[in-house]
């Protein structure tokens, strides 16, 4: 494949995903304004920031006159998720120069994760696999952009945002994320894990409850496959003698 056709490849691989963004988009959009964010402001967020999740809890904490640093720290530990999604990317990206690591970092959004992991993992001869998260990665950032200001517009247009009904869409989108990449008992525990002990701390400030399911899905996940690969290679040993 080349150069075009990985682009588009990663792009409409993104598609689904896409779809299921589009309203958490619109939302984002009008609930920012409803919050008191201006439209220019809103729009500069999503082209600046570009972090769904991060962008919501910082429009609902603007809406409470929260203080600026609290706003950061609280959407710095939301997104605190992406350096791992990075750790796991870092291997396969590595001998891309700093013109390539530096805007796709930025798009880096769990979306575009969950398609060009399998892409890079796939393992095959192609020279162009950069070019295929380059196109999932503008695909998503278009399509941001573009719902962000089509809820800026309904927003005003319609001040009750948060009674639309679209607060669903943002869960839906990381379901249609996790569960298939799902492939192994590990994982599964991981997922079962990281799950319950987000609900377990969901109340603790700061969204740091998600860093802890985090760490606790990665620790039971690296435990299954640590025990899965010690009993494989011991009935090997076995096999041997």
């Amino acid at each position: 494949m080349n150069r075009s056709s990985e682009f588009f490849a990663g792009a409409k691989a993104t598609i689904p995903l896409i779809l299921g963004a589009v309203p958490f988009g619109l939302m984002f959009g009008a609930v920012a304004v409803n919050a008191g964010i201006t439209p220019f402001g809103t729009v500069a967020m999503s082209l600046f920031v570009f972090a769904g999740s991060g962008q919501f809890i910082a429009a609902g904490l603007v809406s409470q006159g929260i203080q600026t640093g609290f706003i950061i720290l609280t959407t710095f530990v939301v997104n605190l998720r992406h350096a791992l999604y990075a750790a796991s990317l870092a291997p396969y990206m590595r001998r891309l120069p700093q013109r390539w690591l530096l805007p796709l970092g930025f798009w880096l959004t769990d979306e575009t994760y969950a398609v060009v992991i399998k892409r890079w993992s796939r393992g095959d001869e192609s020279p162009y696999p950069h070019w295929y998260h380059l196109g999932s990665s503008v695909a998503m950032y278009l399509n941001w952009q573009l719902c962000t200001i089509l809820g800026v517009l309904a927003g005003r247009a319609i001040p009750d945002a948060s009674g639309w009904g679209l607060n669903f869409a943002m869960v839906a989108t990381f379901i249609g994320i996790v569960v298939p990449m799902i492939t192994t008992r590990a994982m599964l525990l991981a997922a079962l894990t990281a799950g319950a002990t987000a609900l377990l701390f969901n109340d603790l400030p700061n969204k740091i409850g998600l860093m802890i399911a985090a760490i606790a899905g990665i620790t039971v996940g690296y435990l299954a496959d640590t025990v899965k690969t010690a009993r494989a290679g011991a009935k090997n040993s076995e096999g041997e003698e």
